[in-house]
């Protein structure tokens, strides 16, 4: 018996230790949005790339747009059949729509589901992107409800969501009527707040997760826009698709590290119902105003952020090629200024972006536009052909 006691007594001593050690943070699942309308050849690397990092992919589908009628976006399904991560096909319905034809909506986007599986593509879930005012929730519920009647039930139906809802009375009911919903915390609400703001945005996952017992994503920007003025005062957003406009525009940019800093804190204390992340959007090479992927899979995994300006020269017969390195996995800046130490040159010049001015033991590079260069990227900024130039004397100002 005094065996069976101290026995008893060890194994509540060490479920007592074990109760009492630091918990580690759970991971959260990573997923990314492919928002391009038109698919190109640089989708191939960048989905393979991404592959490690990002357990499911959210496709861009189908569009409707007041006067502009219905549009497909030109997916490449081959690559995507080669990837062969789950797959959700999301159908955009503008905000701006007057009202959902529940019978013409339904008809279009079950001819999307048929039309891809015909080209081989198996789909994990269907999502409706639609902004709808507070006003108009009572009849966006009965559309989803419409819809959910008309999918395949093995087919899970989710839907992306505005933090304004949460002021609605019908959102609780609403959120009933589909399996999942994606909690969009960025957006363009007012230029000097920027994209987006960390601490509501966690504030808003926390009341959401007050509301739904149903699994839900936080959906996180990994891009910028440029915002161009308006004869009507209401700033135009330029993102992945250039607008023939001209103007000043002011450039917005979602800042990696308070996003590192979001996620670290919802892994260490996720709200209830959270079940993961996803990432808009997918960064393709040519894409200026999204994060590099090397950027994007650091935030991601929790990494620590560093990126590491330097400057490398290259010599051939006296003609020196001078570029700006970022080997860190942080995007940045290009910065103000580079200083060289020379002498003896014969001639130097500066390349696009940057303005030189030369002394007799210093050349001087400085920045006549903004730019960012992506972690493990490089940039040519000038030449010079000069009798020596001292590596070690020069200096790259952020």
């Amino acid at each position: 018996m005094l065996f069976f006691v101290r026995q008893l007594t060890l194994a509540v001593a060490v479920l007592l230790f074990a109760g009492c050690k630091p918990q580690a943070s759970l991971p959260l699942d990573q997923q990314l949005y492919v928002w391009q309308r038109q698919w190109t050849s640089a989708h191939h690397p960048a989905l393979r790339d991404s592959r490690a990092d990002f357990s499911t992919l959210r496709v861009l589908a189908l569009q409707a747009f007041p006067n502009a009628g219905w549009s497909r976006a030109r997916i490449d399904p081959q690559v995507l059949k080669r990837d062969g991560r789950p797959l959700i096909a999301v159908m955009r319905l503008d905000g701006q729509l007057k009202s959902l034809d529940q019978a013409q909506v339904t008809a279009q986007i079950l001819q999307v589901i048929a039309d891809w599986q015909a080209q081989g593509l198996t789909l994990s879930g269907i999502e409706v992107d639609h902004d709808a005012g507070n006003a108009r929730l009572p009849a966006y519920a009965q559309f989803l409800k419409h819809l959910r009647a008309a999918l395949p039930p093995s087919l899970p139906l989710s839907i992306t969501a505005l933090p304004a809802w949460l002021d609605s009375g019908q959102l609780a009911t609403l959120l009933q009527t589909v399996d999942s919903s994606v909690l969009q915390v960025h957006a363009v609400s007012d230029p000097r707040r920027g994209l987006f703001d960390p601490d509501q945005a966690l504030q808003w996952a926390r009341a959401w997760a007050r509301i739904t017992d149903k699994p839900f994503y936080l959906a996180l920007p990994a891009y910028g826009v440029a915002l161009l003025p308006d004869e009507g005062g209401a700033p135009l957003v330029e993102s992945e698709v250039p607008l023939e406009r001209g103007g000043q525009r002011q450039e917005l940019l979602a800042d990696p590290r308070q996003l590192s800093q979001l996620g670290n804190t919802l892994r260490e204390d996720p709200p209830a119902h959270l079940a993961g992340l996803i990432w808009f959007r997918l960064p393709l090479a040519n894409d200026r105003r999204a994060w590099s992927l090397t950027t994007l899979r650091a935030v991601a995994r929790g990494d620590a952020l560093n990126s590491q300006l330097g400057l490398t020269l290259s010599e051939t017969d006296g003609l020196y090629d001078l570029t700006l390195d970022n080997p860190g996995n942080l995007d940045s800046a290009w910065p103000a200024r580079i200083t060289v130490k020379a002498r003896d040159c014969e001639g130097a010049d500066a390349l696009a972006g940057y303005a030189l001015q030369q002394s007799p033991d210093l050349l001087t590079f400085t920045r006549l536009r903004d730019g960012r260069l992506p972690a493990g990227a490089q940039r040519a900024i000038g030449w010079a052909r000069c009798a020596h130039i001292d590596q070690g004397g020069s200096h790259v100002d952020p």
